[in-house]
């Protein structure tokens, strides 16, 4: 009874000690970094599963083979990181796991230990993708959903956390964010903005004492994306879509080109823009004011020319005065009017007479010569 209850204690102890813990749904599943000193480039690195050293079996190694079974394992010696996958994941692979450094002729180093949780159930701390990229200057989301509880972090491998709100790392811009989703599942949104080809690195999303490893590859620019840049084109982040079941498997996404050189360029485009519409109301007032000047001086020259010209008030001012001539103010009537009626008289050519005044010129003329006949013929009146 005293045995198991040491052994049942000793379970809680390295339980609790463990580097980090990380919960995996059944059937998916996880990878695992590693990192070790300079001096260890060269030596064996395996992965093994136990409590103790005694009890601690190997897994899979570097040297041979470097798969077994659903487990492989890759050693980047540029980076010095090891990463262990483990796939498949049944409920008894629920352990205690080690990263170890092969040490000959001396004891193994241990890196580092985790605690693997394998549950049917949805864990309570996942991401969709454990494999994100981005490139240069752009930016990046992880979305880390939990259901525990206690302090959240956002932390590079080997390096510094952020928590609150928004701090650096690296200098790089890092948000942190409370969201939910349709779903009601409650998630830690983080945005790394501004990125750098040195941000490619393992980075841990920490809710409570749960840890989820997820690591970010930043690319360099395609010409495509300096293209976009240059017509200022950016585009949103791209918003991973939540997988059906919460495995983490390594999956590559694209995500946005915008970044702290994007956003230069639209601080950059606002002025021009400004300028050109200061300059378009420019030219508009100058044009509306020579319109208005042009438009005054026609309608002054109009009104100085209509003063100028003489006014006419009645028939008199037309003609000269003379008093052998009636006049009438009487319209003349057609040319044909005036053929006949010259035909039974014949008016002075200098003067030019109404139809009225013609008829009362030859009646006079008729009476005067009737009286100069009979002044002459005197045996001729009655």
């Amino acid at each position: 009874m005293a045995l198991h209850l040491s052994l049942f204690l000793l379970l809680i102890f390295y339980r609790l000690s463990a580097g980090w813990h990380v919960s995996v749904q059944t059937g998916g599943s996880i990878s695992f970094p590693c990192s070790y000193d300079l001096n260890h480039i060269n030596h064996v690195k395996y992965w093994c599963k136990g409590l103790g050293w005694d009890v601690c079996s190997y897994v899979v190694r570097t040297d041979h083979p470097k798969s077994s079974g659903k487990n492989s394992i890759s050693d980047d010696i540029n980076k010095r990181i090891f990463t262990v996958t483990m796939t498949g994941l049944e409920p008894e692979d629920s352990e205690n796991y080690r990263c170890v450094v092969e040490i000959n002729g001396g004891p193994d180093i241990r890196i580092q230990w985790f605690y693997l949780s394998v549950t049917p159930g949805t864990p309570e701390l996942y991401v969709d993708h454990q494999e994100v990229t981005g490139v240069e200057g752009g930016s990046v989301t992880v979305r880390c959903y939990y259901s525990n509880t206690g302090d959240m972090k956002w932390c590079r491998m080997g390096g510094d956390c952020v928590s609150g709100f928004s701090g650096t790392l690296n200098g790089t811009s890092v948000t942190l964010k409370r969201t939910s989703d349709a779903n009601n599942r409650k998630a830690l949104t983080v945005t790394m903005s501004g990125l750098k080809m040195e941000n490619t690195d393992w980075y841990w999303c920490r809710v409570g004492e749960l840890e989820m490893p997820v690591h970010i590859t930043v690319s360099q620019q395609t010409a495509t994306q300096r293209s976009s840049k240059m017509t200022s084109t950016t585009q949103d982040p791209t918003t991973q879509q939540p997988s059906a079941s919460p495995t983490a498997e390594p999956v590559q996404t694209d995500n946005t080109s915008q970044g702290a050189e994007g956003n230069m360029e639209e601080v950059h485009q606002r002025p021009i823009d400004v300028k050109v519409l200061l300059i378009s109301l420019g030219m508009l007032v100058v044009v509306t004011a020579g319109i208005l000047v042009a438009w005054k001086m026609w309608r002054k020259h109009k009104d100085n020319k209509a003063e100028n010209q003489p006014i006419i008030t009645s028939a008199q001012d037309r003609f000269p005065d003379n008093d052998d001539v009636t006049y009438s103010t009487v319209v003349l009537k057609r040319k044909t009017q005036q053929k006949l009626q010259t035909k039974s008289a014949e008016p002075d050519d200098n003067v030019v007479y109404s139809s009225l005044a013609l008829q009362v010129t030859t009646q006079h003329r008729a009476a005067a010569a009737q009286q100069l006949l009979t002044e002459r013929r005197p045996w001729l009146s009655p």
